[in-house]
């Protein structure tokens, strides 16, 4: 039997794959059924594709479902009835919970969810803050305002589900939050990774506390960008603040598919809720093997009002090879989530992935945190700055930190910059999702 104290579901994370796999299958059908039935959207979707789910007898039948993505998932919500359209899988009257994306590529789409679906969202944190060494005898600050996005409500009540005590600090502001940290001996903070490095500048720059030092915090779950992932800035929030901090990925549409255990070894992916399919971004063929990326193909088993079936997520991932000390058999994945398809640009001819600038950036200590990178045009020619901080103190070595980033920058991205070094404080700040990544080439048009 399992170590009840390791894993939140001792039988699902140490099943067998070929047992997993038999559940995938199981799952699969009980969801896609579900659709079939449920949802005119899906119903006419798969018999225009000329496919039942009597049809799906095998896991390599999987591959013959249709993918669904965004843009076809915001044309559904755009009919009848208002506001989910018809994808909606369940009565109207049955919705219980409603959020939306952020959108920032487009139109929000809405996620509407029933109660049952609600505490299995709770459920995919409990996962993933157990496995991270969250307990009943922690205390959880969560540093936003959470409105319509879905991501700190999750956190939130999977932190409950633990038994966990969660203190929102939406309504403060950043010192305030700080300060609400160390007056209730916070032993656990969720943010992302911008933030918790914007936090821990605060508290020093503005305050004198030095998180590591004078605060309680002992674990750090951080979402919404790949720098939890990303060694060198994971670092640098490791050292700010004195402790372990543990990744997760997830999305508004799908859910909380991948966390970070107790060992860092990478993400697991939560093939107890969730089937995971890699495909090449140009043939589509399926990846099974480690050592190439694709786009990831994700498919929810247990969420009913709006289920989300080989979804095209765009984000880039590979398997990883390696098993994990901690015993769970779920796959690996790493390196986390390394871009989007639509975040990988050509410039100057070669393809680059903006987290490649941000672990050269967060690996020279005489940086600070926050950069810019702008992509112009320059007549027919591309043009790439990167705009830096140096820290107070550090003014005078700016030349030799020129040329590191120079070599550091030729080597992991191929490309040459224009560095421009910034007052300190001068860059913009963000407490969500930073936007450091601007191509401003389509506006030159």
């Amino acid at each position: 039997m399992a170590n009840s104290d390791v894993y939140w579901n001792p039988i699902l994370e140490t099943l067998p794959q070929d047992k997993l796999r038999e559940l995938h299958l199981k799952k699969f059908r009980k969801i896609l059924t579900w659709a079939y039935d449920h949802s005119p959207f899906y119903h006419e979707l798969y018999k225009k594709a000329g496919l039942e789910p009597g049809d799906i007898n095998t896991y390599d039948d999987i591959r013959k479902v249709p993918q669904m993505e965004k843009s076809l998932l915001r044309d559904a919500q755009n009919r009848d009835p208002f506001p989910y359209g018809t994808i909606l899988s369940v009565p109207l009257e049955d919705v219980t919970v409603y959020h939306q994306t952020s959108g920032t590529t487009g139109q929000p789409v809405f996620q509407p969810d029933t109660w049952q679906d609600w505490d299995w969202c709770a459920e995919t944190w409990a996962y993933i803050l157990y496995a991270q060494g969250y307990r009943n005898t922690d205390r959880v600050f969560i540093p936003f305002g959470y409105h319509t996005a879905i991501a700190y409500w999750m956190g939130h009540y999977g932190a409950e589900k633990l038994g966990c005590e969660v203190v929102p600090g939406g309504v403060l502001n950043t010192e305030a939050r700080i300060l609400k940290i160390q007056e209730l001996r916070a032993t656990a903070l969720m943010a992302t990774p911008t933030y918790i490095l914007g936090m821990a500048d605060t508290a020093r720059t503005k305050l004198g506390i030095d998180p590591a030092k004078d605060l309680n915090i002992k674990k750090i779950t951080v979402a919404g960008e790949p720098g939890g992932s990303i060694p060198t800035t994971k670092k640098r929030m490791e050292e700010a603040w004195g402790c372990k901090v543990y990744d997760h990925v997830g999305a508004t549409e799908f859910g909380a598919w991948s966390y970070e255990c107790t060992f860092q070894a990478g993400l697991h992916v939560n093939e107890g809720l969730f089937l995971v399919e890699i495909e090449d971004i140009d043939t589509g063929e399926l990846i099974t093997e480690s050592g190439r990326r694709g786009k990831m193909i994700i498919s929810t088993f247990d969420r009913f009002a709006q289920p989300c079936i080989r979804f095209d997520s765009k984000d880039i991932i590979e398997w990883s090879p390696d098993v994990c000390e901690c015993g769970r058999t779920f796959r690996m994945i790493k390196g986390g989530v390394v871009g989007r398809v639509d975040d990988i640009t050509k410039v100057k001819g070669v393809l680059l992935a903006p987290t490649s600038i941000e672990e050269v950036v967060r690996s020279i200590p005489q940086l600070g945190d926050e950069y810019e990178v702008i992509v112009t045009k320059k007549g027919d020619l591309d043009d790439i700055s990167l705009r830096l901080e140096l820290v107070p103190g550090q003014e005078g070595n700016e030349e030799s930190v020129r040329k590191t980033l120079i070599d550091q920058l030729r080597i992991k991205t191929g490309l040459g910059y224009n560095l421009e070094f910034h007052e300190y404080g001068s860059l913009p700040r963000y407490d969500l999702k930073a936007k450091r990544f601007k191509d401003l080439r389509k506006d030159a048009h």
